[in-house]
């Protein structure tokens, strides 16, 4: 079994199981320097929301960040790790950045959605290793980020490899006790 059709079949599984196929999953991170690998003494800190829509193809990514020892230089999701949480993995969305990151800054904010039906919003690496087409290679982001097998990281001129990163995991829908719309 091709590792495309695992992650086609395990992205079906789970929109299956969800309560509403058009509403979004969210996921959430906490960026910091120990996160990274190797984990480095940076105090920046940062979080980041990444929301999936699969009935749309949409991902979007945001992200805020501040106290960065260097100025930024690149940020990407990478996908997928061997096991859920640690490791590295090969850059999955954009490169060498996601379009309108900011860049050359020590704080930010960032907000952008992709429509993951294009090639573009992607690695075309990515692509090639999970499929050749953007279908397979959203099928495969999705698994990766649903499975905490996804993060997300900050570069700068301080960590070429990344200053600060988060692994994705899912956001509970219940906020103060009430269910978020």
């Amino acid at each position: 079994m091709s590792n495309a059709y695992r992650a086609s079949f395990a992205i079906i599984a789970l929109l299956a199981a969800s309560t509403s196929y058009a509403a979004p999953i969210f996921y959430i991170g906490d960026l910091n320097g120990p996160a990274e690998s190797p984990p480095n003494a940076s105090p920046a800190t940062g979080s980041t929301t990444v929301a999936y829509t699969a009935s749309t193809h949409m991902l979007q990514v945001d992200v805020s960040f501040s106290g960065l020892l260097g100025t930024t230089t690149a940020s990407h999701i990478h996908c997928c790790t061997a096991v859920a949480g640690v490791s590295t993995a090969g850059v999955a969305t954009q490169v060498p950045t996601f379009s309108g990151f900011p860049l050359g800054v020590t704080a930010g904010t960032y907000s952008q959605t992709f429509d993951l039906t294009l090639a573009a919003s992607f690695n075309p690496a990515f692509v090639t290793n999970n499929g050749g087409t953007a279908a397979t290679a959203e099928a495969a982001l999705a698994a990766g980020i649903a499975s905490g097998k996804a993060y997300l990281n900050i570069h700068s001129m301080f960590a070429a490899g990344g200053e600060i990163r988060a692994f994705l995991l899912p956001r509970s829908i219940f906020v103060d006790g009430f269910e978020e719309p």
